[in-house]
């Protein structure tokens, strides 16, 4: 009860119209009509006053909204004699505030959890492990930190405790717990489960992945679409209409009050105020499923974007190479495997390092090697329980073990993959096939941009044109361009001939690009703060699919907002045209101009929630990843 009365206190004007209208009431029934009429009348003209000092302070800033309308009908009203009407105009002024203020609240109810919900205190733990507590500005890299039960994670750091169960919706959308072990890497902005646990800071505040959301959602909160500042401007002529249709029925008539009648019911209110609850729905609907939009103009591009370009590396594929088939001749496959894994273990090489994963993995301990040396960008070569062994490029396989070059060409090569080929004391025996894994969701991610509306999906990598053809074949992707640099995909976005473009990356090399592009996505999950600056559009989540949910976010929220406004005019215009034929009283249309501003804002309420079909494409897509990606088998081949 107090809640509610905090609430209404904050509306002071809307205390004071229900006030004067129970005492003009009361006077009424006494059988005193001319002080009741007095009394509301006064008022109705303070408030117009009121109103009219905001509407000069608004067009001095170029800010446009119904105060003309608004002033012109409570003077009107009470010109004719019509001063209940006044006051119902005043009660749907300042009662239109309270509830657009409602409306704005439920729509960006997810944008204003995130800003909540930030973290404030950490709790650092000293040498005799007693905490303190300090601002969370303060915390510094290398801090251990207490988060106490159902606490937020206050900055980004790795688990010091055995395990954890931690709630990352706020982060990732994913409603589920999540279970952590020691050493994982924590985000800040997770909450902590029924337990404490102790973390060891990673990163300051303002470098946390939360509070970097939480300046992008600041940016997102404040900013405004180009289609609700049209709306805006598109307001002005409306109330030029219904000031000349109010002036044509009087001077048609002869009756000053039809003025009166008009006015009353002409408010550009589904202009004003249904856009702006639109696009914050949209946004904070964005916010729930893990896409930070930065601004409510990139819903108004995402819902345009005709092209959809990729980076590959990170953004199409997961960004870590994986040994995919082994092509052994003349000994086992699994030995080819553990002796180029016994010289790669001592390599820094991001191949290497694949290699010895899916040695470990399939195998078990990787034996250790002996005089190693690493020719940097060609091979490694040592000695593995006396035995020569050489991995790398063919023509370094070929110099170092005196293998003939040609060697292993009999030998199927799958495309788009990186070959290692390895000898054995002097003899070819094989080679591993690496391949950077597309994503599990890139191929439905495509399908569903086309469903979107998008026209053209593209390709923008550095990688060679055989492996980046390989990859867009596989997710279908319809245009590749291959082989480019930072400034060759900038120079492709610009030239994109279906616009507005759409760009994903995640890396720094993406952050020209996605600046370039009409809307920039970045892959923030785990991807370069560069980037996420750069784009306008970040996905805080692993999940390639979510771009694909950005643009049908985007078309929702355009659709609803149009729809929104489409309804209030219309029924506006009704009502106009009726009461400038005389049909509707100036009592009567104040009220019913108020059920037309509730309608057209609940309509705009419904952005906050998915439509049918949108939740019929999540179901297709959902269906489309329904079958948990397990670790695909490595094919071993004898040649």
């Amino acid at each position: 009860m107090r809640t509610y009365v905090a609430r209404l206190a904050a509306y002071p004007v809307v205390i004071a119209t229900l006030a004067v209208g129970l005492v003009g009431g009361a006077l009424e029934l006494a059988g005193q009509p001319t002080a009741a009429r007095w009394l509301v009348s006064a008022f109705a003209v303070v408030v117009a006053l009121l109103q009219a000092r905001g509407m000069v302070t608004d067009l001095r800033s170029g800010s446009y909204g119904i105060d003309l309308l608004a002033v012109t009908a409570i003077v009107s009203t009470v010109v004719v004699g019509e001063y209940w009407a006044a006051l119902v105009v005043c009660l749907m002024l300042s009662g239109g505030e309270a509830l657009e203020d409602y409306a704005a609240g439920r729509a960006s109810r997810a944008l204003t959890g995130l800003l909540e919900n930030a973290p404030r205190i950490a709790h650092r733990l000293d040498g005799a492990g007693q905490p303190t507590d300090l601002p969370v500005e303060d915390v510094v890299i290398g801090d251990r930190l207490l988060v106490r039960p159902f606490e937020v994670v206050p900055v980004d750091g790795v688990l010091e405790s055995a395990s954890a169960t931690l709630d990352e919706s706020s982060l990732t959308g994913e409603s589920l717990p999540v279970d952590r072990n020691r050493a994982d890497g924590l985000l800040s902005g997770a909450v902590n489960g029924a337990e404490a646990i102790e973390i060891r800071a990673t990163a300051t505040a303002a470098d946390s992945q939360y509070q970097r959301i939480i300046e992008l959602v600041r940016q997102a909160r404040d900013s405004k679409a180009p289609f609700v500042r049209l709306a805006d401007r598109v307001a002005v002529p409306f109330t030029l209409g219904a000031l000349g249709l109010a002036v044509t029925a009087w001077l048609v008539s002869g009756d000053p009050a039809r003025l009166a009648e008009v006015l009353v019911v002409a408010t550009p209110c589904p202009l004003i105020i249904a856009a702006p609850v639109a696009f914050m729905g949209g946004m904070s609907r964005s916010a729930r499923a893990g896409i930070i939009v930065k601004s409510s103009g990139t819903l108004e591009q995402l819902a345009q974007a005709r092209t959809a370009a990729f980076d590959k590396t990170g953004t199409l594929t997961y960004g870590r190479p994986r040994v995919t088939e082994i092509h052994a001749q003349g000994i086992d496959a699994d030995e080819v495997l553990l002796l180029a894994a016994a010289v790669e273990q001592y390599s820094g090489h991001p191949l290497a390092d694949a290699v010895v994963d899916r040695a470990r993995e399939d195998l078990g301990d990787v034996p250790p090697a002996e005089d190693v040396s690493e020719t940097p960008a060609h091979g490694v070569r040592g000695l593995v329980a006396g035995r020569v062994v050489v991995v790398g490029r063919a023509r370094y396989v070929a110099s170092q073990a005196g293998a003939a070059d040609s060697a292993g060409d009999d030998l199927p090569r799958p495309q788009g993959v990186t070959v290692v080929h390895v000898a054995v004391d002097g003899r070819y025996v094989g080679y591993l096939a690496l391949a950077d894994e597309l994503r599990t969701e890139a191929t439905a991610t495509m399908a569903s941009l086309h469903r979107a509306g998008i026209r053209t999906t593209m390709m923008l990598t550095g990688d060679g044109q055989e492996v980046a053809r390989h990859v867009a074949a596989r997710a279908g992707i319809d245009d590749v361009r291959a082989e480019l640099l930072p400034q060759d995909k900038v120079e492709a976005i610009r030239t994109a001939p279906q616009r507005p473009v759409l760009m994903v990356g995640d890396g720094v090399n993406d952050a020209p690009v996605l600046a370039a592009a009409d809307v920039g996505v970045a892959m923030g999950a785990r991807g370069s703060s560069a980037a996420s600056e750069s784009a306008d559009v970040v996905i805080t989540l692993d999940d390639l699919s979510r771009a694909a949910r950005a643009v049908h976010i985007g078309k929702r929220t355009m659709r609803v907002a149009w729809q929104s406004i489409g309804i209030g005019l219309t029924l506006s215009v009704g009502l106009m045209v009726l009461a400038a034929a005389g049909q509707v009283p100036a009592l009567v249309g104040a009220w019913l101009q108020e059920a037309v501003d509730l309608a057209t804002i609940l309509w705009a309420l419904l952005a906050v929630r998915p439509s049918r079909s949108e939740r019929a494409e999540l179901a297709q897509v959902t269906a489309e990843l329904a079958l948990p990606r397990e670790t695909e088998p490595v094919a071993r081949v004898a040649g």
